[in-house]
Order: C-alpha cells, then sequence, then structure tokens
C-alpha cells in the first residue's frame, strides 16, 4: 500500500501547476494532504477511483486538510473532538481495517513564539487522542508536524535553535510521542541521511541550496514496524515550499 502526503501551501495554486501530473504519476492507494488554503465548493477535482474527505478551516484560505483513498475507509472522523482545535480543519482520521490513518497539519509556533503556548496543548491533546485510538488498533499519522526533531533534520541547527519548529519545547513533544511507542518511518530506514529535507524557506534561494527543514513525517505506532517497506522523500517534486513524503506498507 502506497501512501503519500504533501503540504500543497494552497491548493487552488498547486493545481495550475504541477499537482496533477504528480498526483497522477504517483498512484497512490491513499493521498493526503495539508494546509489546502480553501473553502467548500471552492474546487471540484475528478479523482477517479477515490474516495474524497475535507476538513476546512472556519477562517478563509486558512490551514485545511484532505484525503484522497482508494480504499473505502469504515468511519472517517474529522478533528479531534476539542473545539479550539477543530475549528482550524486540522485533522481527518481515516479507519481501515487493520489501522487508523490520521492526517494531521500540525500549528506553527509562528514568529517570536507567539502560538508556542497553544502548540504546547495542542501537543499534549493530540498525543492523547493518538493514544487513544492505537488502543483500538494500530495508527498512521502523517503530513506537516511543524517541528525538525533532530539537529540532523535541519541545515542550520545552530542559528535555529529558538526559532519556530524547532524550539527544545517542540523537539522534547516530538520525543515524547515517539517514546509512547511510535516509529519515525523515515529515520528508521535512514537513521544517519543528512540533508533530507521537506521544506525550505522562499528566501535566499533555500531550496537552491538545500538549506531546508525535515518537518512532513509519516509516523506508526510500533506494531506497524514490521510492515514498514520504504519511506521516501520526493524533493525533486516542485510547486509548494514543502516536498511529498512517502510510505509503503506491505
Amino acid at each position: 500500500m502506497k501512501l503519500i502526503s504533501w503540504n500543497v501551501n494552497g491548493l487552488r495554486a498547486i493545481l495550475k501547476k504541477n499537482f496533477m501530473e504528480f498526483f497522477n504519476d504517483i498512484d497512490a492507494d491513499i493521498f493526503c494532504l495539508q494546509e489546502i488554503k480553501l473553502q467548500d465548493g471552492q474546487v471540484e477535482l475528478d479523482l477517479e477511483g477515490y474516495h474524497q474527505y475535507w476538513n476546512y478551516a472556519q477562517k478563509k484560505g486558512y490551514s485545511g486538510t484532505a484525503v484522497f483513498t482508494k480504499v473505502l475507509p469504515i468511519t472517517v472522523n474529522y478533528g479531534i473532538g476539542i473545539e479550539d482545535h477543530d475549528k482550524e480543519g486540522r485533522v481527518i482520521t481515516c479507519e481501515y481495517d487493520d489501522f487508523y490513518l490520521v492526517n494531521v497539519y500540525t500549528p506553527n509556533s509562528k514568529p517570536e513564539l507567539a502560538r508556542l503556548d497553544y502548540r504546547m496543548i495542542w501537543e499534549d491533546d493530540f498525543r492523547d487522542y493518538l493514544n487513544r485510538l492505537k488502543e483500538n488498533k494500530p495508527v498512521v499519522i502523517c503530513g506537516d508536524l511543524n517541528v525538525a526533531h533532530k539537529e540532523i533534520d535541519l541545515k542550520n541547527p545552530k542559528t535555529n535553535r529558538k526559532n519556530a519548529g524547532f524550539t527544545d519545547e517542540e523537539r522534547d513533544k516530538m520525543t515524547v510521542l515517539l517514546g509512547s511507542g511510535y516509529v519515525d518511518t523515515y529515520r528508521y530506514f535512514y537513521p544517519d541521511t543528512e540533508g533530507a529535507y521537506t521544506w525550505w524557506s522562499y528566501l535566499r534561494k533555500a531550496r537552491e541550496r538545500n538549506a531546508g527543514w525535515r518537518i512532513d513525517y509519516f509516523i506508526v505506532s510500533e506494531d506497524l514496524a514490521d510492515r514498514l517497506e520504504s519511506a521516501d522523500i520526493h524533493c525533486d517534486v516542485m510547486g509548494s515550499d514543502h516536498c511529498p513524503v512517502e510510505l509503503i506498507l506491505k
């Protein structure tokens, strides 16, 4: 089973670029989007063979997630059951026979860490939500988690130490999540690979210089580790400031 996750940073914009070409070429069983930045009715996609699920933020042109899946889910849920979080359209959970898929766009802590306190609340609530799911069946989490976990996961760790996405607080929350029974699938296969990034600033030709961050993930509960076949980063795919990431399950 092939799964793809991509923060498209505005679906309407990327549809005018290369989105459909990549979507058709990659032929994923499940394709997850973050930061779609649109409302219901603003886009209609003809994706033959796929069921479509959308979670829109209340605020126009902001956040939002989508899942396109060939396999019909048993159930689909939007959000994590907490109103303060769910108004931003950040989570879609699809239940399948043998696992839950959770597509997530984690809140950014913002410049000057204006939203770091909220982010810490989100982290705990989201982890609790995942752990409740995990009690029933295995969990696959994918999306833009807005954190580079280790120094190896970004080009310039020293100068970014206290910036959003690489604060000690955010990194510690990722450590706690992984320590509660989850696997970072890319690092499972490539524990020491450097220069593997999924997001690049639009400033200072960062992508040309590969001055990036790895903040987009596939994370699975440990009971899925024996089904991990491969993980990949499609860093050559343009159209967004993020690139797609991939997981193949046996």
